[in-house]
C-alpha cells in the first residue's frame, strides 16, 4: 500500500475527457485559417551532389508562392545539430552538427535539396513534381562493410570525418581472479565458452500523429507551433539554424499524438521557419506525409553485435565481451549515444563482481536513412544482446533461466565504473519481479508441459530481464523549472516545462503537487501546452526522465507554495499555535484544530485591503543523482513449425519502478511498451532498397505494426520498492516496457523449438529459414 495520498491513487487520466471527446487541440487544431502549405523537393538519389534543379515550370504553377532551393544566396550557412540533448557550453560536448535547412550534397535518399510554398496543398504537390533536378551520382555506403571497411573506395560522406566513423570507445573493467586480461578468461579451458552474433532492425516509432509544424512572424521574431517532444530545444535549435538570436524564436507546443522519441530530433522546423521568413512572415504549414514520416525522419538504429562470454559449473559468469556497430545513416543526430546505450546496457545489466567486461562500440555514417532516438534509447538492442546470450547459455547448460539470470543479475549497491557522474543501483527488486511473473505465467508447470516435444505445433515458456536507468543526470544536463499559482478558490494552477506526449505526465504531475501541497489532485489544474515565452525551463521528454528530474522540482515548489500559504494563513489568523498543517485543502494548528481553509486563505490573499498578493511559487533544479529501474518478461507462445508462424498465448511483465505514481497509467504504460517490443520480435522492420538506398516498405500496410488481433491480453505487474533518489521514491517507467518482450519471446521460441534466432525481427521467412536448417521442416 502506498504511502502516500494522492501519490498512488489509481486516477482517470486529466486528459482523458479532452481527448475521447475530441476537445484537445492538436498542432493541426490550432492552424490559422490563412495559412499558406509548404512542401519538399526531395533528394531521388542516395549519394551524390545535386548540379542543377530548374524552377521554371514549378513557379507558373497557379497558387504558388515562392520556389527556394538549396542555391539561394539567402540560405544561412552555418550547419546545425538536430538532436533533442541540452545544450552545452562547452564546445566539446556539443552535438555534431553537420545538418544544413537546404542541402546540394546528397548524402540520403530524400534529403531536402528544395522547397516549394504554395496557397493550397494541390498547386505546392503539382509544383514539386514540376521541378526538375539534375545529380552527380556517387557509390552507395549503405552497410558497414561499404562506408567503414573500405572508405577509401567511396568520397566521405562528410568532410570532418572521412573515414564515415562518427565514434568510437573502447572499454575494459579490472579483471579479477588471477587473470591479467579478459582475453586469458574468454580462452581459458577450464570454462565454458560461446560466440554469437546478433542484429536488431531500423524499428519505426510510427506515432499516430504525423510530423508537421507551422510558423508565422510577429514583429521581427518568429513563432513555431509544433508537434515536439522539446520546446526550448526546438527553440534553440531553430534560432542556431536561421542565425538568429535565441529570443528571436518562440516555440508553441500543443497536445501530442505520440512521438516515442522521433520528435525528440528537430526534423523541419528549421526549414519551415526559414520558408516563413522568405514569403515575408505569412504562416507556413509543414505537414509530412505518411510514407514520408516513415522514410524521412528518424528510426532506432539498426545494430550488429559480436558477443562473447566465459562462464563456471555453478552459473557464474566469468568474462564478458561486445562489439558493436550502429548504421546511424546520412547524419550525425544523436550520433553515438544510442550505441553507447546499447554497450551501457549490456554492461550494467549482469554485473557481478569478479564478470570481466569489455566493450567496443562503433557508430558510423551511411547513405541509409537517418537514424535517431526511439523509445528506450538503445537498450532495447543492448537488452536482446545480453538476453539471447544468456538465453543460449542456460538453454545449452540445462539450466532454468530465471535461476542463471538472477544469480548474474546487478547487484544492490553496483555503480557504473564508466559513468561520468553518479549512477548506482539504489534499490533492487528483481527477484520479487522474477517470484510474480514466474507465478503469474506458471513457469514451472509449463516448463515441465513443455518439456521434449515433438510435431508440428509446439508450445514455448520464455523470460528476459532487464535494467534501465532514470534519467540522464551525471552525464549530461538534468535541470527542470517549475511555477505554480494558487487562485482564487484556492486551487492550484500548475505549469511544468515537461511535456505531455501521450504518456499521462500531466496526470502525475498534477498527483505530485496535491500530494506535497496537501490539497486533493482535482484541485490542480495543470497547463498541457508549453510556450517557450512563458513556460519555465525544462529540456522536455525523453530518457525516462521526467516524474525523476521534473517530478523533483515540482515538489520542491509544491514545498514552496505550501510554506506560502501556511504564512499567510499565519497571517490571517496570528494568534493559533504553530506551526500549521495543511491536508486535504484544510490549515490545521499545532493541537489538531482546523483553522481555515486553503480557499478562505486564497481568495483573503487575493482581495486583502492592506496585504493582498498572489500567492506563487517558482524554482528549478539540477538533479545529480541517477538510479535503476528492472524487471522480468514472461512469454508463453505457440510455434506452428510448418507455417513458420508464432502465436502469443500470454505476455507477463513485471516491473520495478519504485514507487508507482499512479497504477492506472503504469499499466498502459507497460501494455503499449509490450506491443511495441513484440513488434520488433516478429515483424517490424523499415527495409532499404539497396540500389538507391530509399525505404521499401514506408506505409501502414507494408510495415507491420502488432494490431489488437497479434496481441494477447497482457498482464502488467509491479513490485514497489522505494528509491532514495526519486522524488517520492519512483525511478523510470515510461521507456522500460519496450525493452524485454523481444528477448523473451525469441526465448520462449528457443523453448518450444530447440532452434536459436540472432536477428530481430524473427519473421516468418527467417523462422522458416532456421526451421528448416535444422531439420525441422
Amino acid at each position: 500500500m502506498s504511502k502516500f495520498k494522492e501519490v498512488g491513487r489509481p486516477l482517470a487520466r486529466v486528459d482523458a475527457k479532452d481527448k475521447v471527446t475530441g476537445r484537445a487541440k492538436y498542432c493541426y487544431d490550432l492552424l490559422p485559417q490563412d495559412h499558406l502549405v509548404a512542401k519538399m523537393v526531395l533528394a531521388t538519389i542516395g549519394n551524390g551532389k545535386v548540379l542543377s534543379i530548374d524552377t521554371s515550370e514549378a513557379e507558373r504553377v497557379p497558387g504558388v508562392v515562392g520556389v527556394f532551393t538549396c542555391f539561394d544566396p539567402e540560405l544561412p550557412k552555418t550547419p546545425f545539430g538536430t538532436a533533442g540533448h541540452p545544450w552545452s557550453c562547452d564546445p566539446g560536448h556539443q552535438d555534431i552538427q553537420d545538418r544544413w535547412i537546404l542541402t546540394d550534397r546528397v548524402r540520403q535518399y530524400g534529403d531536402v535539396i528544395a522547397a516549394v510554398v504554395a496557397e493550397d496543398t494541390v498547386a505546392a504537390d503539382r509544383a514539386v513534381r514540376a521541378v526538375k533536378v539534375e545529380y552527380e551520382e556517387y557509390p552507395l555506403e549503405l552497410t558497414r562493410h561499404e562506408a567503414v571497411d573500405h572508405p577509401e573506395d567511396y568520397p566521405p560522406l562528410h568532410e570532418a570525418r572521412p573515414n564515415n566513423i562518427i565514434a568510437h570507445v573502447d572499454n575494459r573493467t579490472e579483471v579479477a581472479g588471477g587473470y591479467d586480461t579478459i582475453e586469458e578468461i574468454l580462452e581459458d579451458p577450464s570454462l565454458h565458452h560461446t560466440h554469437v552474433e546478433v542484429t536488431t532492425p531500423r524499428q519505426s516509432q510510427a506515432h499516430i500523429e504525423l510530423c508537421l509544424s507551422y510558423a508565422y512572424a510577429e514583429g521581427d521574431r518568429i513563432t513555431v507551433v509544433s508537434s515536439t517532444q522539446l520546446p526550448h530545444i526546438c527553440r534553440r535549435i531553430v534560432a542556431q539554424a536561421l542565425e538568429r538570436p535565441w529570443g528571436d524564436i518562440r516555440v508553441i507546443k500543443p497536445y501530442i499524438g505520440g512521438g516515442f522519441g522521433n520528435k525528440q530530433d528537430i526534423l523541419y522546423e528549421p526549414l519551415n521557419a526559414w520558408l516563413c521568413e522568405k514569403v515575408g512572415g505569412r504562416c507556413v504549414l509543414l505537414e509530412l506525409t505518411r510514407e514520408e514520416v516513415f522514410a524521412y525522419t528518424r528510426s532506432r538504429q539498426p545494430k550488429e553485435c559480436h558477443l562473447d562470454a566465459a562462464w563456471d559449473d555453478d552459473m557464474n559468469l566469468k568474462a564478458r565481451k561486445l562489439e558493436g556497430w550502429s548504421n546511424q545513416g546520412a547524419y550525425a543526430a544523436h550520433g553515438h549515444a544510442l550505441m553507447a546505450n546499447t554497450a551501457n546496457s549490456f554492461r550494467q545489466e549482469y554485473s557481478g563482481v569478479e564478470l570481466a567486461h569489455h566493450g567496443i562500440a562503433t557508430t558510423f555514417y551511411s547513405n541509409e536513412t537517418t537514424a535517431g532516438a526511439m523509445r528506450a534509447y538503445g537498450v532495447p538492442e543492448g537488452n536482446w544482446a545480453a538476453e539471447v546470450l544468456m538465453s543460449d547459455i542456460a538453454h545449452d547448460m540445462g539450466w532454468d533461466g530465471c535461476d542463471f539470470r538472477l544469480k548474474n543479475f546487478m547487484k544492490l549497491g553496483y555503480r557504473d565504473p564508466f559513468w561520468p557522474g553518479p549512477l548506482c543501483c539504489y534499490s533492487r527488486g528483481i527477484e520479487e519481479c522474477v517470484a510474480k511473473g514466474k507465478e503469474l505465467i506458471g513457469w514451472d508447470e509449463k516448463q515441465k508441459a513443455y518439456k521434449d516435444q515433438t510435431g508440428p505445433i509446439r508450445h514455448g515458456v520464455g523470460v528476459a530481464l532487464f535494467s534501465y536507468k532514470t534519467s540522464v543526470a551525471g552525464l549530461s544536463l538534468e535541470t527542470s523549472n517549475v511555477r505554480m499559482n494558487l487562485a482564487q478558490d484556492g486551487s492550484v494552477m500548475l505549469q511544468m516545462g515537461a511535456t505531455e506526449i501521450g504518456q499521462g505526465a500531466d496526470t502525475v504531475f498534477s498527483q505530485m503537487a496535491a500530494e506535497t501541497i496537501g490539497i486533493p489532485t482535482e484541485m490542480v489544474h495543470i497547463v498541457s501546452q508549453q510556450d517557450t515565452d512563458v513556460t519555465p525551463y525544462d529540456s522536455g521528454a525523453y530518457a525516462s526522465r521526467q516524474s525523476y528530474v521534473a517530478g523533483t522540482a515540482c515538489k520542491k515548489v509544491a514545498e514552496e507554495l505550501r510554506q506560502e500559504i501556511l504564512d499567510y494563513a499565519h497571517f490571517l489568523f496570528p494568534k493559533q499555535q504553530m506551526p500549521y498543517d495543511l491536508r486535504d485543502g484544510v490549515i490545521y494548528d499545532i493541537a489538531g484544530n482546523a483553522v481555515t481553509t486553503i480557499g478562505e486563505v486564497a481568495i483573503q490573499a487575493y482581495y486583502h485591503p492592506t496585504n493582498a498578493k498572489q500567492i506563487q511559487a517558482q524554482d528549478g533544479i539540477n538533479v545529480q543523482e541517477n538510479t535503476f529501474a528492472m524487471g522480468a518478461c514472461f512469454v508463453d507462445l505457440t510455434v506452428d513449425i510448418p507455417m513458420a508462424t508464432v502465436t502469443l498465448n500470454n505476455i507477463v511483465e513485471i516491473h520495478d519502478s519504485g514507487t508507482v505514481l499512479n497504477p492506472k497509467t503504469a499499466e498502459q504504460q507497460v501494455h503499449g511498451g509490450i506491443g511495441q517490443s513484440a513488434g520488433m520480435a516478429l515483424s517490424e522492420e523499415l527495409l532499404t532498397n539497396p540500389k538507391d538506398g530509399s525505404i521499401r516498405n514506408n506505409n501502414l500496410l507494408d510495415y507491420k505494426i502488432p494490431t489488437a488481433m497479434d496481441l494477447p491480453d497482457l498482464t502488467a505487474g509491479f513490485v514497489e520498492t522505494y528509491d532514495p533518489t526519486g522524488p517520492y521514491g519512483n525511478k523510470a517507467l515510461g521507456e522500460c516496457p519496450c525493452i524485454p518482450a523481444a528477448p523473451a519471446i525469441r526465448d520462449a521460441i528457443l523453448n518450444a523449438t530447440g532452434v536459436k534466432f540472432y536477428d530481430a525481427p524473427m519473421t516468418p521467412q527467417r523462422l522458416f529459414e532456421g526451421f528448416k536448417k535444422e531439420g525441422l521442416i
